[in-house]
């Protein structure tokens, strides 16, 4: 029986690489909490403020895919420690934006800084864990999205009222400073802890580690290891990234327009929108990892995956019709931040459970950046309706209907692993 094996992994690695991921997903997205002072601060536009957040996802893109290819020589704890540091840096340097120009270049800095961190960590738990078992860890980490949104509204929220004024700063640079320093003291911890895989685990006996490698030379029987440049020509593999896009354009409108879609529904405190924040998250925690547990048990990805965009679509459309009542509004943006966020792990048992090898390294890294190119465009978008329209509604359906398109799509084609 391998299960209580399983379990002492996981709970070496998962807590710890749990927490690498709220750190990141602070720093990215924690310019839309800035945004509710900066923005009249600084005199930004939404328009601005939208290509801001998703210029982010330009640096991304660009350095993806090596990120991940030099990680297979470095191995993953120094480079996953590497972005770390750098990317708390860069992050806390954002509390010295004083023009759109240094705006734009920090947020595409801080991408391309840490590109190859959500990819990295994909392809590492493939290192541990046979498909059959993925989808669970995998909710595990991403539901540090989820806890980034539980603790980081509340605490981006007192950081910005609490320290606002202090030794000449307002709010939003403390926020800026003070949420981008726990991510350089993880990376350093990082190098100590993480080991590069089973192999180099010391608290691992002979034993463990033959019984786990066997389990993943198993499921590698099923894998493609196909060449480097066949990977960039697989229809599959951009198919999937394609399907990616689309569920992406709804997680960074949740991520980057939750506030806002708050304030508007008539809450007005800053501290106060931070709390009612975590509770989308707190109910997207819970369903995310309940649903992928279920996923994993019956083996069926396709139907999981295109039911939980489908409801993220909806909570979308429903927070929009019932923005003027703060108890729907939240109802709404609860089902929407837990269907969107359940689609995520379901989604990577699709693309880890075809690659192997370095076709794995390429291929997540692909798929990955090509579908964050979507928090490029969401924001953007969303932002630039906004400012055309007057209203964030319709912006917000736009992101509903990509979920949808990303459903429809997970449905009708043949997809591996469905």
């Amino acid at each position: 029986m391998l299960a209580p094996l399983y379990r002492r992994v996981s709970w070496r690695l998962m807590p710890f690489l749990f927490l690498c991921y709220v750190a990141a997903y602070l720093d990215r997205v924690n310019v839309g909490f800035a945004k509710l002072q900066m923005l009249a601060e600084l005199r930004f536009s939404d328009t601005v403020y939208g290509l801001g957040a998703g210029i982010f996802f330009i640096g991304y893109f660009l350095f993806e895919v090596p990120s991940n290819l030099l990680m297979t020589r470095t191995g993953a704890r120094i480079w996953i420690a590497r972005i770390m540091i750098s990317w708390g840096l860069i992050s806390s340097a954002l509390m010295f934006v004083d023009s759109v120009a240094s705006f734009y270049l920090l947020r595409f800095l801080l991408g391309a800084a840490e590109a190859g961190f959500f990819p990295g960590i994909i392809l590492y738990l493939t290192y541990w864990y046979p498909a059959r078992r993925r989808a669970r860890m995998v909710a595990l980490f991403m539901s540090g999205v989820a806890v980034a949104g539980v603790v980081g509204g509340p605490l981006s929220g007192w950081i910005m009222q609490a320290f606002g004024g202090r030794y000449g700063l307002s709010g939003w640079q403390w926020l800026f400073l003070l949420e981008g320093l726990p991510s350089v003291l993880i990376g350093v911890w990082t190098l100590f802890y993480l080991d590069d895989g089973i192999r180099a685990a010391k608290w691992l006996s002979e034993d463990d580690k033959l019984q786990l490698e066997r389990a993943i030379a198993e499921d590698g029987q099923h894998q493609q290891r196909l060449p480097l440049a066949q990977v960039f020509l697989s229809g599959t593999v951009w198919l999937l990234a394609l399907v990616y896009f689309l569920f992406v354009m709804g997680l960074y409108g949740v991520s980057f327009w939750l506030p806002q879609l708050i304030r508007n529904s008539g809450v007005k405190d800053v501290l106060d929108i931070g709390l009612l924040t975590a509770i989308p998250y707190s109910v997207a925690a819970v369903v995310m990892v309940l649903a992928a547990r279920h996923s994993d048990r019956s083996g069926e990805r396709r139907w999981h995956a295109a039911a939980a965009a489908v409801a993220g679509a909806l909570g979308l459309v429903a927070a929009t019709i019932y923005s003027d009542s703060t108890v729907l509004a939240m109802a709404a943006l609860s089902v929407a931040t837990a269907g969107i966020l359940t689609t995520f792990p379901i989604f990577w048992s699709l693309p880890t459970a075809l690659l192997g090898g370095t076709a794995a390294a390429a291929g997540i890294a692909l798929i990955n950046s090509v579908g964050n190119l979507a928090g490029f465009a969401s924001p953007y978008l969303v932002g630039a309706i906004k400012d055309a329209s007057g209203s964030t509604a319709n912006g917000i359906y736009l992101l509903a209907a990509s979920l949808v398109a990303g459903a429809v799509l997970v449905v009708t084609r043949r997809l591996p692993g469905t």
